[in-house]
């Protein structure tokens, strides 16, 4: 192809990457779909306009995937912060040894008896389908915001698997190649390229980490230098690595991703942005190149067994594997199905697959017809099933919480969060002190380190997507910054601080934000014990084992209904309390009618009332 012909191929790639991407947040769908859809438009399957030749051939293609694929894992590694391993570390370790074994097995023996795949081949494609990766599963966040420690082990997931999917396969992949079945070949195999990588990485982090905070880059340059010698040194940890070992470079991107992602390197926003910027060109170039190689006939061939495959892989390896490995009190149930129901596969498989595919071809062009039909069948299936329909099912399990965040760890904040979690809420505390941080990560919140009053901390603990922030530290000057940010920088719909002094409280209503003065609610607490101890008393045991909840009518079924009428629909254990109707309060009559946007405030026993809340409004999560 010519040189025109080239460039022609390459600007219709990132046109449609580009175009991918606007549809994507156009429709709240992750992109990969559209990213797909549009290859395979452009490919030999549709119009024709890109195929194998457009790429030189095979080694061509092969170089340009890999050097994109260190870049997408690099920028994966780099954002998957500690603090995030730390929100689920057993439940996280266990998906990426037991859920990933889960899946290697049962997807090898389904592949071996539905297809009548070589058990060698059988096991090189489950190596590859182990992989979620983050190139599927963030997009998916994007549009799905469950709360943060779903979506941290979702992403760690992803990320962790990448790698070992990646290496298994390439160890797998030299026994389909040689034949040699023995145990200790594919053990030196794989951990000989982990090793590699793991060390390679550690010391190409190392070497980037000193170039940063010790070169001295012009003052007017400093920030593009950072990003350009960030990429530049990606790409040659994926270089040297590779040339040790064949698929350690993936390895050693992405420990060094992690470890610089962690390093609190100089201008760190300005990389990220940079490289995320990056990273979706290169996502959408690998994606749509790779989705213009498939061939509906290798889907084809696979027949009814393609779809027991796809039908086991989706309705009982990955529930399974998740299902096993997030037992506990970490989840709720509800969102470890969710989490079995989201498992998209990305683009360590589909790039993976499509190389060995090339290799295999001359040798054994029946594997490898099986390897990348199998493979690409699930992608896409898994693709649109499941990352299509992510927020769907999320809708439908209820487990879509308000975002809060609550700067300010100690005593109060952490009993706030706790009585939000009860409800199901997404709570994310803030604190600067990191001793307080450790004490409430191992109470089981969700915790950022950093100075809550500092904009870059609220918007990385996700400000500009909460419905409420809550300022609940000791310092009434921290307490009104904070509020003052919430409401002008980031336009949060309910702001509510914790007031110290009394005195201070006239500043905070100025902002319009509620204030709680802490003296005036003790001293009311103190008031009712003693002039109103049964109701006291009451409302003690009403914190622990009850609850009250104001909520607004929107569902259309109960429009037009009496209060008597939703006396006899409501859950046993939960009572009316009080009817609100244009900013006027009453007591409820029998004979009182609903309309819609009435509030209605509900007491009685916790799950009663959460109960009644989905009756009277049933997209309160969404």
């Amino acid at each position: 192809m010519s040189a025109t012909g080239i460039l022609s191929v390459v600007v219709v790639i990132l046109g449609l990457g580009v175009l991918s991407q606007l549809l994507a947040d156009r429709f709240q769908i992750p992109s990969v779909l559209f990213l797909i859809a549009s290859g395979i438009i452009v490919g030999p399957e549709g119009l024709g306009l890109v195929g194998l030749s457009a790429f030189g051939g095979p080694d061509p293609l092969s170089a340009i995937v890999g050097l994109s694929v260190a870049i997408i894992i690099f920028e994966g590694a780099f954002h998957l912060k500690l603090s995030k391993l730390r929100q689920t570390p057993r439940e996280t370790f266990r998906l990426v040894t037991v859920g990933a074994a889960v899946v290697l097995l049962g997807t090898a023996v389904t592949v071996h008896f539905a297809l009548g795949a070589s058990w060698p081949l059988a096991f090189l494609i489950s190596a590859l389908l182990i992989a979620t990766g983050p190139t599927v599963i963030a997009p998916i966040l994007d549009v799905v915001p469950v709360r943060d420690r779903v979506g941290a082990a979702l992403e760690t997931e992803g990320i962790i698997n990448d790698v070992t999917a990646a290496l298994l396969a390439i160890a797998v992949f030299e026994i389909v190649l040689t034949g040699n079945t023995s145990p200790a070949f594919l053990v030196e195999a794989f951990f000989s390229r982990l090793g590699i990588g793991v060390l390679v990485g550690a010391l190409a982090a190392g070497v980037l980490w000193y170039a940063l905070t010790n070169l001295n880059f012009s003052a007017s340059n400093a920030v593009r230098h950072s990003r350009l010698v960030i990429l530049v040194g990606a790409l040659a940890t994926y270089v040297i690595a590779q040339t040790l070992a064949s698929e350690a470079g993936i390895a050693a991107t992405a420990v060094a991703g992690l470890l610089l992602g962690n390093a609190d390197l100089p201008y760190e926003e300005e990389i990220e942005s940079f490289k995320g910027d990056i990273t979706l060109i290169v996502l959408s170039f690998v994606f749509i190149s790779l989705a213009s190689l498939l061939s509906f006939d290798d889907l084809l061939t696979l027949g009814l067994g393609g779809v027991a495959v796809v039908a086991a892989v989706i309705l009982v390896i990955r529930p399974v594997a998740v299902l096993l490995s997030t037992h506990g009190q970490r989840f709720t149930f509800n969102e470890r199905v969710f989490m079995s129901a989201v498992g998209p596969r990305g683009i360590i498989p589909a790039s993976v697959a499509t190389l060995f595919a090339l290799e295999l071809q001359a040798t054994n062009p029946a594997a490898a017809t099986t390897l990348v039909g199998t493979v690409f069948l699930v992608i896409l299936s898994t693709v649109v099933l499941q990352g299509g329909f992510a927020r769907h099912i999320a809708e439908a399990l209820n487990i879509l919480p308000m975002r809060v965040i609550i700067v300010g760890a100690g005593r109060v904040g952490q009993g706030l969060a706790k009585r939000l979690e009860d409800r199901g809420e997404n709570v994310i505390l803030i604190d600067a002190d990191q001793s307080q941080v450790e004490v409430a990560r191992n109470e089981g919140f969700t915790v950022h380190h950093g100075d809550g009053t500092d904009t870059g901390v609220l918007r990385a603990a996700g400000a500009e997507n909460a419905k409420i922030v809550a300022a609940a530290t000791e310092d009434d000057d921290a307490n009104l910054l904070v509020a003052q940010l919430g409401k002008s920088e980031f336009g949060v719909d309910s702001v509510i601080s914790r007031v110290n002094n009394a005195r201070n409280a006239a500043a905070f209503e100025d902002l319009g934000v509620r204030a709680i003065a802490a003296d005036d609610s003790i001293a009311q607490s103190m008031d009712n014990a003693i002039e109103r101890p049964a109701l006291s008393e009451w409302m003690t045991e009403l914190g622990r084992s009850g609850d009250v909840q104001e909520i607004e009518v929107t569902a259309d079924a109960l429009i037009g209904k009496t209060i008597a009428d939703l006396d006899q629909e409501l859950p046993d254990g939960v009572l009316v309390a009080l009817v609100s109707r244009d900013g006027n309060s009453e007591l409820p009559k029998p004979e009182h009618t609903l309309e819609h946007g009435d509030h209605l405030t509900l007491l009685g026993r916790r799950d009663a009332v959460h109960e009644a809340l989905d009756q009277c409004h049933p997209d309160l999560h969404s």
